[in-house]
């Protein structure tokens, strides 16, 4: 033990000292010391004001440094430390208030960014966060937390290959803590990157006493990847650790998750409620509400899954006015690209002769989402000849391209000579290349269902591929839809009701049919019903009209979706089951509901021949 410390200096550096071996008490009681010799000692000030922001202490922490920001009025640190105080108590509008005054002083560090982001992430105003934490991780590169939240921003804002390269070559820099390793590696796995997630969930695990935090991530990217054995065993692990008392909801939810899978519905609704209840924020409460209706729903329990559902969306409409609050303040959510059509007359000009013919272009599925068309890309995919990957915005990215080329989408794009719709072509496949390789004699699969709307694109660019339209009858998709907690802000808040469901069925229909009679594409229209009922007649169909030699394995999706892994879609717990018709008319049981969104649908349900199944249905279902 050292001589006694007399001075105020001596006692701050003996706490600094307390504080680096982790003694959080040590270090209070020699500040406290000084501070008792020169109350406004500003060394001793700091110190303290760390030791009790360490120990959760916020008021008093902020208290310490307003009292610095007294004494040295022009120091911008003070002021960021007291917004992040703030933050840490709640009081979002507060610390942005200080974080301006620090601003207004010259703050403009890495760590300055960081704190101020955070306060905007917990306003859900993801774009304000996005922006600050790109401008900090410009001047910390290898600074590993601010690269995490950046790219947890980027994929909560839908910027997926933002997202994607901030996270590239993380691991040069490394991770502080194992939780935040097992973050990386989570978040890496929602990006489809599966291998890579995985090796840094189990390097965040590796140790005897692994964080509890990090262990939790990886029964999540268990059960994620269809491991449901490996995750349970892991869980059981995990709940003999005291630690977990600090994992709080996240446990809860991760439990009732797998115990929803098991079918032990009662446990599950159980720790969802619990989950909910425990929430306090009304915004975020639709995280647990959406997986709370979905287990109600399973149990038979319909009346109240569906008041779940209706305070789930308000949950998500008040979470997305403050996340996309341009979004969210429209009435009615538009389908904007729907507005917009193709020329007859400019069509007739389109000239492409160095277009890939079918076997050299992508196979395209398209639908309404929720119609089934995880199921149909897993056979697919299973097919040696066809190599599938997760849904991805690149045709979306190929519309773009076509404007930048030059051309007026859609309605004039017979401008677009041979050299840019070439061009084009080289974008979408280098951006394919990096999801995935093809062997030689592959075809891409490129499931995502909106791209329903982008038809004109996949014609201009890819005038022989061969286009898959899968339908499902109009009130189980919308009731799957209602279901889903969608995170793109536009799909999401046409999905808040029935009624406004129904219209964006019709106006997503409408386009197609439309933009189709005047493309003449190679399409085929694949019923959801009759595919699995007569699963084996309707490959055999699908592959014939590919153009492809049969093989067997196109009738075990299941099994391919296991070999996959990891599966984007919601629907990465059903394509694991044996293939069956539970799905078909499950929309009778909440028939009532539906008298608002039938009139919207009706003309498919005529088109489609489901008219006499939905003017007879009685709200019984013998499925």
């Amino acid at each position: 033990m050292p001589a006694q410390r007399t001075s105020p200096d001596e006692l701050n550096e003996l706490a600094a000292r307390f504080l680096e071996q982790g003694d959080a008490q040590g270090a209070e009681a020699q500040c406290r010391t000084a501070l008792a010799l020169v109350p406004d000692h500003v060394g001793a000030l700091g110190t303290l004001g760390l030791v009790l922001h360490g120990l959760g202490r916020f008021d008093e922490a902020e208290s310490v440094y307003l009292r610095l920001a007294t004494l040295q009025p022009r120091e911008a640190l003070h002021w960021m430390n007291v917004g992040t105080a703030r933050r840490c108590t709640g009081r979002l509008d507060d610390a942005l208030s200080a974080f301006a005054r620090a601003a207004a002083l010259g703050a403009s560090s890495a760590d300055f960014y960081y704190n101020v982001a955070l306060a905007h992430i917990e306003r859900n105003d993801l774009e304000s966060a996005r922006a600050l934490l790109a401008k900090g991780l410009a001047l910390a590169p290898e600074d590993t937390e601010i690269r995490f939240r950046y790219a947890q921003c980027c994929y909560d804002s839908l910027r997926m290959d933002d997202a994607l390269a901030a996270l590239a070559g993380w691991e040069q820099y490394g991770a502080p803590t194992q939780a935040l390793a097992a973050e990386i590696g989570h978040l890496l796995l929602k990006l489809g990157a599966q291998e890579r997630a995985e090796a840094a969930v189990r390097q965040a695990t590796a140790g005897a006493d692994a964080d509890p935090q990090a262990r939790l991530v990886l029964v999540q990217v268990l059960e994620r990847s269809n491991r449901v054995d490996e995750a349970r065993a892991e869980l059981e692990r995990l709940a003999a650790d005291p630690r977990t008392a600090s994992l709080g909801g996240e446990l809860a939810l991760t439990r009732a998750r797998l115990a929803q899978r098991d079918g032990q519905y009662d446990t599950a609704i159980r720790l969802y409620r619990e989950a909910a209840d425990a929430c306090l924020d009304v915004a975020n409460r639709h995280f647990s509400l959406f997986p709370l209706a979905k287990a109600l729903d399973a149990a038979g329990l319909y009346e109240e899954a569906y008041a779940a559902l209706l305070e789930a969306h308000a949950s998500q409409v008040e979470y997305l006015r403050q996340a996309a609050p341009i979004t969210a303040m429209r009435s009615a959510p538009l389908l904007g690209i729907t507005e917009y059509s193709c020329d007859s007359t400019d069509i007739a000009h389109w000239r492409d002769p160095h277009a890939p013919g079918p076997d050299a272009s992508p196979v395209f599925i398209v639908a309404f989402p929720r119609s089934g068309t995880t199921l149909l890309e897993l056979a697919l995919d299973a097919h040696p000849r066809l190599q599938s990957m997760d849904e991805q915005p690149f045709l979306q990215n190929v519309l773009e391209d076509l404007v930048s080329a030059g051309a007026r989408y859609p309605g004039q794009m017979s401008q677009l000579g041979a050299a840019e719709l070439e061009r084009v072509r080289e974008r979408y496949w280098e951006q394919v290349s990096r999801k995935l390789r093809l062997q030689p004699g592959q075809r891409l699969v490129d499931k995502n269902p909106l791209n329903l709307l982008r038809l004109p694109a996949i014609h201009r660019v890819f005038p022989h591929a061969h286009i898959l339209l899968a339908i499902r009858h109009p009130c189980d998709v919308m009731l799957s839809c209602y279901m889903q907690h969608f995170r793109a802000p536009d799909f999401a808040l046409m999905c808040r009701d029935l009624p406004t469901l129904g219209a964006g069925f019709q106006r997503a229909f409408d386009f197609w049919y439309q933009q189709q009679a005047m493309l003449a594409t190679n399409a085929r229209e694949l019923r959801y019903e009759q595919y699995v009922a007569d699963f084996g007649a309707q490959s055999r169909g699908i592959i014939e009209f590919l153009g492809l030699p049969w093989n067997d394995a196109v009738l075990e999706p299941g099994i391919q979706a296991l070999r996959k892994g990891f599966i984007s879609t919601p629907s990465y717990t059903q394509v694991v089951q044996p293939i069956n018709e539970r799905s078909v008319g499950r929309w009778q049981r909440y028939q009532q509901h539906f008298t608002g969104a039938l009139p919207a649908v009706q003309p498919y349900l005529e088109r489609w021949d489901y008219a006499g199944l939905a003017a007879g249905c009685n709200g019984s279902n013998s499925k």
